[in-house]
């Protein structure tokens, strides 16, 4: 099975912008992802889809390599689409692609293994993670997106809400009781090569637009994703104040 890691990297974010070029111990953080990627050794080849030169050049100073992309895309598997578009016939030799968060530069070679085993099953579309959640910060919080799935792990629902809700018990008691768990989404995809080609081409649908969850335009749209289960906790930046995470 032969793979290929994007890492979708945007310039313009809105809660920190110029996120992917901030120097962490004298590395741009792109370049912490792009090393952590290649360094687990699960991926065939490693490219960046940006919508800013600066990061492009970024990208070619520590010898890697870049794609310029939209400045339009309203998520990072639709930057992935225009790449592999851009790739053109050459894509067609990789089985699978991942989709991998440009702005987590400790990623984890046990979350890549996780999601490219679940392509072991031949009728596996896409992949992706969860970790049960251990705080009521995060149950509470919409930045967390909560999951819930069936008995054979495809996921049934992402929110950015509690799922499921508890009736009749005292959301304080929600992670005590042990009639369920509460899992957290960790945001990285796999996706069969053909299964992407069509994803990207599909409009917004009224859950994604609800929740501003893109996974849930596949869901609607009749795909389905394996969720398989992780202990090991992602380190996303989201905002400045994030950096402290690394220490």
């Amino acid at each position: 099975m032969k793979v290929l890691g994007i890492i979708p990297a945007r310039f313009n974010s809105t809660r920190f912008p110029g996120k992917p070029l901030v120097m962490i111990n004298d590395k741009p953080m792109i370049e912490h992802v792009w090393n952590g990627v290649v360094g687990t050794k699960l991926v065939d080849h490693v490219i960046v889809a940006t919508e800013d030169k600066r990061i492009v050049e970024a990208v070619n100073n520590f010898g890697g390599e870049a794609i310029m992309t939209s400045k339009l895309h309203k998520s990072g598997t639709d930057r992935c689409g225009e790449a592999i578009q851009k790739i053109g016939e050459d894509v067609n030799k990789y089985d699978v692609i991942i989709n991998i968060q440009g702005d987590e530069p400790k990623v984890a070679a046990e979350h890549l293994k996780q999601v490219l085993k679940a392509f072991e099953d031949p009728n596996a579309q896409i992949a992706t993670l969860k970790k049960k959640i251990t705080s009521l910060a995060e149950l509470n919080s919409t930045n967390t997106v909560k999951v819930v799935c069936d008995l054979n792990g495809i996921a049934l629902y992402f929110s950015r809400q509690p799922i499921p809700y508890m009736r009749g018990i005292a959301k304080e008691m929600w992670l005590r009781r042990r009639t369920c768990n509460y899992y957290k989404h960790i945001g990285i995809y796999a996706f069969r090569r053909e299964v992407l080609q069509q994803l990207v081409q599909l409009p917004q649908t009224p859950l994604e637009k609800s929740e501003s969850l893109e996974q849930l335009r596949w869901m609607e749209n009749g795909f389905r994703i394996n969720v398989l289960e992780t202990t090991k906790e992602s380190v996303a930046i989201d905002i400045p104040e994030d950096l402290l995470k690394l220490k």
